[in-house]
């Protein structure tokens, strides 16, 4: 039986528990509290597991870095802008 199932549920877990910090941070664009190194840090990891998946033709990882990343990205870009 093939495992990609678990991926599927892990990728699913990991990408929703972060939606709702993001939506926070997105709709009130308060980013006093959020460490800017870890953002720059988590998103530049973010898309290494993006190239991971990629190379590895795996679509749960793909889609899943995909979002995170651009909330990730979003949420530095505010960070950066707001400070």
């Amino acid at each position: 039986m093939s495992m990609e199932w678990a991926g599927y549920v892990a990728a699913t877990m990991t990408t929703l528990s972060f939606v709702p910090q993001a939506a926070k941070t997105i709709r009130t664009r308060d980013t006093r509290s959020i460490s800017l190194g870890m953002y720059v840090v988590f998103t530049a990891g973010i898309a290494m597991w993006l190239v991971y998946g990629i190379a590895l033709h795996s679509i749960p990882m793909i889609l899943s870095n995909i979002v995170t990343f651009v909330l990730s990205a979003t949420i530095l870009g505010l960070k950066l802008r707001h400070g």
